[in-house]
């Protein structure tokens, strides 16, 4: 069978499965809905954690970073990792122990103020909008390809699918539904992985392979001599200009430490996280679930570089020099999404694949057979748009590098229906992940707003109501923001650690571990923070895109990594108005001192 029958049956029957579980595990209580009544055993919490981490960002693009990027991609790797290993021993015990359903909650009771609650939920909301936005568009373009339709009819599609089993199920059937996603994610970044090291290097173990030298069948198929699976990626990308793969990349080290360290701390503010540490039985459940979703999520992100590498190899033996008419069919078939485009710059008919954009705007071009017109990505004929400076590089092929997890199936020929595995293990990654934020979304208006602070008389069969209403209108606007995405995949989601970091971290680590702060520091941390932040990156990337560059950056620091500066200013007004403020409540500081101390039951 061709990859677009067996996608539809392992697509299929994977959402059938996500479905029935959405139907068997509906929400009836606000208590389902928002925190699964708090039954879920740690291992299962903690695959669903791992599923509900491991967004399109993680499945999708943190391999296609590092397969582009080489050893500077690392940073996305360190700073996810690193920030849940954060997340998991500093906060989720304690905000356990706090026990109730939502971040902006214990930022209202913490700070004792509806206003800190109120600008903790616009909070909530805009970081999980951003998050969000990436995860549609990770699932616009696994359906483009898989089931050949454009990315925006595979956002509306995601949308309508998301919008079923978490507006239905709640936190309750989105635990379950993410155990099963994560089952289905798991197998199918593993089994390529497996297979592909298998054929370069004879070693079964991904991890260790990409290390490995290549076997004689690796040789064979590459048609290149022994050695180092690394050492030969080297000296291919160096022979086509690039820089070597291992070695130092663009990016200076101080944007590369400030991305990593907004990712890490990113993550420990992330609401969607977080609430997942709500819905074990016990505190010891909790820790408990950290530790067995760490596993989980270590299992694919130790599996990352090495599908990089993979891909990386592969992708630069099968296309450089090759004729467009000889070029492997998966060019041709990833050239429909317009995620893949070539352009015959020097006419010779021969794909020239070098550093440097292909053109400007990276619109999609294909010559036709006969190479009288061109061609856009859906097949109406279009009309080139005169040269910019950047089209004065050599370069004729632009590869998207949101497709390399996607494509390396196809690039190193495996079966097709391990082809079509890997694309519903990309969607199960997105739609996970969108199912969590999505919660959290409509947690914080109708509990957060509605119930807490506008209509306090609100019944609970009407607050589900809301809630329900609110990831409705959730679904529809992250909808949109996939359709016209700020960036790619993980900047998308690299933007929304950003935001995490500069408004969540430090109120909650302050509110944790320091009694004297107060509404008033929070709130002016919380809103220094986050504006900072997020004028930057609106700044750089849709005020003046032009001046999107290091020369123009504060100290260097690019937009991906400028939520640590917002951080930093978060602490320091944090600290300094609560310093100059009055001291928090008696009661409030017991509740503060009650919390570093949890209990082991």
């Amino acid at each position: 069978m061709g990859i677009l029958a067996w996608t539809w049956i392992i697509v299929g029957l994977s959402f059938s499965l996500y479905i029935s579980i959405a139907i068997w595990a509906k929400a009836k209580t606000t208590g389902d809905f928002y925190v699964a009544e708090r039954r879920v055993p740690p291992v299962l919490n903690g695959m669903a954690t791992g599923a509900d981490w491991m967004s399109a960002a993680s499945f999708i693009s943190m391999a296609g970073l590092i397969s582009f990027m080489g050893r500077d991609g690392a940073m996305y790797l360190m700073g996810w990792t690193g920030g849940y290993v954060l997340l998991a021993m500093l906060l989720a015990p304690y905000l356990r122990k706090y026990g109730k359903f939502t971040v902006p909650m214990f930022v209202g009771e913490r700070y004792y103020s509806n206003a800190a609650r109120v600008v903790a939920v616009l909070c909530a909301i805009f970081v999980s909008f951003t998050y969000v936005a990436g995860q549609m568009r990770g699932v616009g373009i696994v359906f483009s390809r898989f089931l050949e339709v454009s990315i925006n009819t595979g956002v509306v599609i995601g949308m309508a699918i998301v919008f079923f089993y978490a507006v239905l199920g709640g936190m309750k059937g989105i635990t379950y539904t993410q155990v099963a996603q994560y089952c289905v994610l798991i197998v199918a970044y593993m089994l390529p992985a497996i297979f592909i090291s298998i054929m370069l290097t004879g070693n079964p173990i991904p991890q260790l392979g990409y290390g490995s030298s290549l076997s004689e069948g690796g040789q064979q198929l590459l048609g290149t001599t022994g050695g180092y699976l690394l050492d030969k990626l080297d000296l291919l990308q160096q022979d086509l200009g690039f820089k070597a793969y291992t070695g130092a990349g663009a990016k200076s080290m101080i944007d590369v430490f400030m991305i990593t360290f907004a990712l890490m701390v990113g993550t420990a503010g992330l609401p969607h996280i977080i609430i997942r540490f709500f819905t074990t039985p016990t505190i010891r459940g909790a820790r408990a679930s950290a530790g067995w979703a760490l596993f989980f999520i270590a299992l694919l992100y130790t599996t990352a570089p090495a599908v990089a590498s993979f891909a990386r190899f592969n992708l630069l033996l099968s296309v450089n020099n090759k004729a467009y008419e000889q070029a492997p069919q998966w060019i041709k078939n990833w050239s429909k999404t317009g995620l893949i485009a070539w352009k015959d710059k020097n006419g010779d008919g021969k794909i020239q694949f070098a550093p440097g954009d292909a053109f400007a705007g990276k619109v999609a071009f294909a010559k036709t057979p006969d190479g009288q017109i061109e061609i856009g990505p859906y097949g109406e004929q279009v009309v080139s748009t005169p040269q910019t400076p950047t089209e004065k590089s050599r370069n004729e092929l632009y590869v998207d590098q949101d497709i390399m997890v996607l494509a390396n199936p196809e690039i190193a020929k495996l079966p097709n229906w391990v082809v079509a595995l890997v694309a519903a293990g990309g969607l199960a990654a997105a739609l996970s992940t969108a199912a969590g934020l999505l919660l959290v979304i409509a947690a914080a208006l109708s509990h957060d707003l509605i119930k807490s602070i506008l209509i306090p008389s609100t019944t609970e069969k009407m607050e589900l109501i809301y809630a329900r209403i609110g990831a409705g209108l959730a679904v529809l606007i992250a909808g949109y923001f996939g359709i016209h995405p700020p960036g790619f995949v993980a900047q998308v989601v690299a933007f929304a650690f950003g935001l995490a970091a500069s408004s969540f971290f430090p109120l909650i680590i302050m509110g944790i571990f320091w009694k004297r702060a107060t509404k008033e520091g929070a709130i002016a941390g919380m809103i220094c923070g986050i504006l900072f932040t997020a004028g930057y990156i609106i700044y750089f990337k849709f005020i003046n895109p032009g001046i999107n560059n290091a020369a123009h950056w504060l100290w260097g620091i690019s937009p991906e990594g400028i939520g640590t500066i917002g951080m930093l200013i978060n602490f320091i007004v944090m600290f300094l108005v609560s310093k100059i403020t009055k001291e928090p409540p008696q009661e409030v500081q017991q509740m503060v001192e009650s919390l570093r101390y949890p209990r082991t039951i």
